[in-house]
């Protein structure tokens, strides 16, 4: 998934702080699209909100519509941004997934998936219709797993080595969130076995978020966030006063 570009044209317009155009035969420019943030010299594009805004589909837990806000992804995409870049400056570790990888697990998560319930997403009809309807592609899908698992496998080895989760972890998790999650949204909810998996990444994700949360903090400390919109969140200081302290 294509969420952070370089270019001169617009690298000019993040420097003014203005939209960026494309001319055309009439009188008025057309606006393509909006530089919003700038993170660590990597570009983030309010297409790419309105992107990771659709992607929210793929949650394993329904989540509301009035959670899946604009500020709420431009969060998670600068998050990431950090994230990955930290993945690349410490390239010991391989933390690649094979396309072949993804898609066995993906096949897994779609029996998992609370959208497709109702749809036969296991099926490749149903999948292919649960793609049209929310406006995605299959490569999208893909791309955005790929990056997903490979994040996890990353926060894995960094804080989760020592971390253990028993059966009545997941389990309690299981009766206590999942199951009325799914209640609400009136959709039958998938045994304990498919979705003990996920369950455990999202609890490894709790016992590690403390440390994670610390880790973060840091890397916006000593990098450079910078949002140009307000509503997408904050910015960070920064050493650099080029780098868009707030």
């Amino acid at each position: 998934m294509d969420w952070i570009r370089h270019g001169g044209q617009i690298i000019a317009a993040l420097l003014l702080s203005l939209p960026v155009f494309a001319q055309t035969s009439s009188a008025s420019p057309v606006v393509l699209d909006r530089v919003i943030a700038i993170i660590n010299g990597d570009v983030l594009l309010e297409s790419d909100v309105r992107e990771e805004m659709r992607m929210n589909v793929l949650q394993a837990v329904p989540v509301l519509p009035s959670q899946n806000t604009p500020e709420r992804a431009a969060q998670r995409l600068i998050t990431r941004t950090l994230i990955l870049r930290q993945m690349k400056e410490q390239n010991a570790v391989n933390y690649s997934v094979s396309p072949q990888e993804a898609q066995q697990s993906l096949a897994e998560f779609r029996k998992q998936l609370p959208a497709c319930h109702t749809m036969e997403c296991t099926t490749e009809a149903g999948w292919q219709n649960f793609l049209a309807k929310n406006g995605l592609t299959e490569q999208e899908v893909l791309d955005w797993w790929i990056q997903r698992q490979e994040i996890l496998k990353f926060i894995d080895q960094r804080f989760g080595v020592s971390i253990r989760i028993s059966h009545q972890d997941i389990a309690n998790y299981y009766q206590k969130n999942f199951l009325p999650a799914f209640a609400k949204s009136k959709q039958k909810p998938p045994s304990l076995e498919s979705v003990a998996p996920r369950i455990r990444e999202l609890l490894l994700q709790q016992q590690v978020n403390a440390q994670l949360r610390d880790w973060l903090h840091s890397l916006r400390e000593q990098g450079s966030v910078q949002v140009l919109d307000p509503k997408y969140g904050q910015s960070t200081n920064s050493d650099d006063d080029t780098g868009g302290g707030a």
